[in-house]
């Protein structure tokens, strides 16, 4: 089983987020970059959070000024662009000559990607963030307030001739891949901002209801559920953001209730947790001979513990809070952090291998980072009502936040950044 999910890994690698169904994270690039030098970079309007989709000689990737894009993989030249109602924060997946992505106006849609004429599009029931009385202990208390924090979409995952991803409306949906019939829909308590994992013929995402959920990949079924943390006092502590991912019968993924899960694939019992102090993991894993790699959120750690047992192997503190789900390429592992950086770590030890720094962490860097190198979270937020909130999260995101994860091929890195560009760095 172990060989048939690298095998399915490595063939899928380029055509959806994180890899094949199974969200391994591993590339099957031969050569790390080392971040030395930019080949190319391309300006949008606005933050692009997600992660792009390299194939056949291009890239694609959404961004906050509602649009999807397709550039040349070569030089970044624009082929072309396709415009949808909201931001596109969500990984395009592709397949059989289209291109799948789900867009913050509510609709999912199927792009052809040689020209970026629409196939057909599918109308959730609308995208909305996580909702709760004083999120995160801002005033006031009693107020319903969306989740700044909440800033991922659902991305495709492809299988069996079906796409599944989920939505803000609290459903998990496949639909048919060529035509976009609607073959099932599986109703959560809350928002599915998740991607889904697939293995075995079986769907698992988690939902902010704090569940993660198995379910038959033919009939949407629910075959078992998991029940993470509670937060009812201040919604902080609360939520399954990260993406699973599935290997030799184990579900891997962690949590906003400060834990880092492994369950069995087959009835959601634990196999084990880690425990991150209160530390977010909105990442998703990369799996990976024996190991586990995932950052952290609050802690600021990075951290590869034994996949058997949750046993850490090493344990690193990370300059800022991470949110982008890591990939593992040659023995270096990437991933992108909230101040504006792009990390690689050796893969055996944790140590700093490169690291690349974006344009908006270089232009804004000496308002909000400290002389030790850290958020100076003081400077960032005025006040802790959720207005204050909003300005803060959004001074960080000036200092070029990478919240996309990386994509390898052909010795390049490709990611996206909060100062509006993707990324391809050498």
């Amino acid at each position: 089983m172990v060989n048939h999910l690298l095998l399915l890994s490595v063939l899928s690698l380029d055509t959806m987020f994180r890899g094949g169904p199974a969200h391994t994270g591993v590339s099957a690039a031969a050569k790390a970059p080392g971040l030395s030098s930019v080949k190319w970079k391309f300006k949008t309007r606005s933050k692009v959070i997600s992660t792009p989709l390299v194939h056949d000689g291009r890239v694609y990737f959404g961004s906050g000024d509602h649009k999807l894009y397709a550039v040349n993989e070569a030089d970044g030249a624009l082929v072309w662009s396709f415009q949808t109602g909201m931001r596109v924060d969500s990984s395009p997946a592709w397949s059989g000559g289209l291109i799948y992505f789900l867009s913050g106006d509510g609709n999912f849609y199927a792009l052809e990607a040689a020209t970026g004429k629409v196939r057909w599009k599918f109308a959730t029931e609308g995208e909305r963030r996580f909702t709760a009385p004083g999120i995160h202990g801002a005033q006031p208390r009693k107020e319903m307030m969306p989740d700044p924090f909440d800033v991922f979409l659902s991305s495709p995952t492809i299988a069996d001739g079906n796409v599944y991803f989920g939505s803000g409306d609290g459903h998990v949906y496949a639909l048919e891949a060529t035509g976009g019939a609607l073959r099932w829909k599986f109703k959560t308590g809350d928002v599915v901002h998740a991607t889904p994992a697939i293995d075995g013929g079986v769907v698992y995402i988690g939902s902010w209801d704090r569940n993660l959920y198995a379910l038959d990949a033919k009939t949407g079924g629910l075959q078992w559920k998991f029940q993470t943390g509670e937060d009812t006092k201040i919604y902080n502590q609360v939520g399954i953001a990260s993406s699973a991912a599935v290997v030799d019968g184990i579900v891997y993924f962690g949590c906003r209730d400060g834990h880092f899960y492994a369950v069995n694939a087959t009835d959601g019992s634990e196999r084990w947790k880690v425990d991150n102090h209160s530390g977010w993991v909105i990442a998703s894993p990369t799996v990976s001979g024996g190991l586990v790699y995932f950052p952290t959120s609050d802690g600021r750690r990075f951290k590869a513990v034994d996949a058997a047992s949750g046993k850490p192997v090493w344990d690193v503190a990370i300059p800022a809070i991470s949110f982008s789900s890591p990939m593992l390429a040659a023995g270096r592992i990437y991933f992108g952090t909230s101040h504006g950086w792009l990390r690689a770590l050796d893969q055996k030890t944790g140590k700093l291998a490169a690291e690349f720094q974006t344009e908006g962490s270089k232009e804004n860097s000496a308002k909000y980072i400290t002389q030790s190198g850290l958020i100076n979270e003081a400077a960032l937020y005025p006040d802790f009502s959720l207005d204050g909130i909003i300005i803060g999260r959004e001074r960080m995101f000036s200092l070029g936040s990478v919240l996309s994860s990386p994509v390898i091929s052909g010795g390049v890195v490709f990611f996206g950044s909060t100062d509006g560009h993707l990324y391809a760095v050498q």
